[in-house]
């Protein structure tokens, strides 16, 4: 299965909760499901990056201070890893450094236990839903990917050109062909790419890259 279908298939968002204490993670489990979320728990960092979870659609409730590899390391792991999954930290004590290297490294929040339910169950929702906007994003990303790569090479290069705001005339000069026969490309370009203005093409081609 390639990327782009694992993306499209329809995906349960997931709590992942990634602590060593089995009483807090059996008392978290039991308060999300009674919200209506899914939840899968691990009880090492090294636990959780030995699984496929990295790749799927929710967020991570993390416990600061677990053996092994703590959940500041574990953040930067998963950053390394390119893990997009927004991250929530839970932590038994006040700890100012570790707020701030968790927040500065893209942690969503950092909550102090005993925090109140509805703070813990306001975090996830917003870690949802960053998730979700970021899926959407990447599905986006990936469409485009695949527009463009549906041009023939001639194609191509017309649509570059196109965004960077040459006229048909400059176009057909630049490539030493007809104008009329680059008016056919540039039609065809817009078809493909599913564009129905030159703004709309300059702002893919941005979003690709592509020049």
């Amino acid at each position: 299965m390639t990327p782009k279908m694992a993306l499209e298939k329809p995906a349960p968002e997931t709590v992942f909760v990634v602590d060593d204490d089995a009483s807090v993670v059996r008392g978290l489990s039991r308060l999300l499901r009674a919200n209506g979320f899914e939840v899968e728990s691990f009880a090492s960092a090294a636990a959780f990056l030995s699984s496929d979870a990295r790749d799927c659609v929710g967020c991570l409730l993390i416990d600061l201070r677990m053996p092994g590899m703590n959940g500041l390391e574990l953040q930067a792991a998963l950053r390394e890893s390119n893990c997009t999954l927004p991250v929530i930290f839970i932590s038994g004590n006040t700890d100012v450094p570790a707020t701030v290297q968790a927040i500065r490294s893209g942690a969503l929040d950092f909550l102090t236990k005993p925090f109140q339910e509805e703070q813990l169950l306001a975090a996830i929702r917003s870690a949802l839903d960053r998730c979700r906007d970021a899926r959407t994003r990447r599905l986006a990303a990936l469409a485009d990917q695949d527009r463009f790569a549906s041009l023939t090479p001639r194609e191509k290069e017309v649509c570059l050109l196109v965004g960077s705001g040459l006229l048909n005339k400059q176009i057909a000069w630049q490539l030493g062909t007809a104008e009329k026969t680059i008016k056919v490309h540039r039609a065809r370009v817009m078809e493909k790419l599913a564009v129905v203005s030159v703004a709309e093409l300059v702002r893919l081609v941005d979003r690709l890259g592509a020049r």
